[in-house]
């Protein structure tokens, strides 16, 4: 077993937000496939992240998505409200909003574009956390916000009780495994290649965008892994590798080939917002021959 407890599960699908042909949101889709997603095997839901397309969202939005998926899985799974945005009072009152709709936990990215140092970096997550009585995940993806949640910083945040978890898209696993030894929070793989890799050495489990389109298989890994099978573990992961490369590594985000997948599955999903664009066709096409191909394995 993991050494790390998993305070809203181990396997967290990063869920897209379905959007009708006109680009409304689609409650009734998302309860839908938030419903699909827990009777595969996710544990929980975390709405409105990268995946979910948290930039073109209203607050509205957000707050109504939350309410839905509530609705929709009960107690089945924990839900997950991202929240973060660029501007701490914005942030603030994102959470809160969350809170009194129904989630579980938030998601709080690093403030973006502003490049903020380490010292204004804690003091975000630290004042959200102070605001409302909900579980906090620091979100940790440079690659998008533009800075790192340092090591030291991941350290120094631990301490404060609200402060449980992070999704790691960091893509550092010496900083995970460094913080994972020395401090409570919850680790989970926020790049599906890492999945096994970061669970193996004490991580929570993982929030996935691949696992929109194949929870099922995912969980596998985590189950295999708990039951001592690690040799099946490894298996099952590397069978995962190609479909988690065309989602995931082909130059197009992860939002736009998941639901391109959803579409071809006829699962609920829906256009994507601009500035993002569609996947062509043959993409589509694609995605669709690795998917039945791990499903056929």
């Amino acid at each position: 077993m993991t050494t790390t407890d998993s305070p809203f599960g181990r396997a967290l699908c990063a869920m897209i937000t379905p959007f009708t042909a006109e680009g409304a949101l689609d409650l009734d889709g998302a309860q839908r496939l938030a419903a699909h997603l827990v009777d595969e095997g996710c544990e929980g839901l975390v709405l409105s992240g990268t995946t979910g397309e948290s930039p073109t969202t209203s607050d509205e939005e957000k707050t109504l998505l939350v309410r839905a998926v509530r609705e929709a899985v009960g107690g089945r799974a924990n839900v997950l409200a991202g929240v973060g945005t660029f501007d701490t009072r914005h942030t603030v009152e994102g959470a809160l909003a969350a809170e009194k709709a129904g989630a579980d936990g938030l998601l709080v990215v690093a403030p973006y574009y502003s490049r903020p140092p380490q010292d204004a970096l804690e003091a975000h997550f630290v004042e959200v956390a102070d605001a409302c009585g909900l579980p906090l995940t620091v979100y940790d993806i440079p690659a998008r916000t533009g800075v790192r949640v340092e090591p030291e910083t991941m350290l120094r945040l631990a301490e404060h009780p609200r402060i449980v978890a992070v999704k790691d898209c960091s893509g550092d696993f010496l900083a995970a495994q460094k913080v994972i030894s020395r401090t409570g929070l919850a680790y989970y793989a926020g790049c599906d290649e890492h999945n096994l890799a970061l669970y193996a050495v004490g991580g929570a489990g993982w929030v996935s965008t691949v696992a929109n389109a194949a929870p099922a298989q995912l969980r596998s890994v985590l189950d295999a892994f708990d039951a001592g099978r690690t040799a099946e573990a490894a298996a099952l992961q590397r069978r995962a590798t190609p479909l988690i490369e065309a989602l995931m590594h082909t130059g197009l985000p992860g939002t736009v080939t998941a639901k391109a997948l959803l579409a071809r599955l006829g699962l609920p999903a829906g256009p994507v917002r601009a500035p993002l664009r569609p996947a062509p066709a043959e993409t589509a096409d694609g995605l669709l021959r690795t998917y039945e191909e791990l499903v056929a394995a």
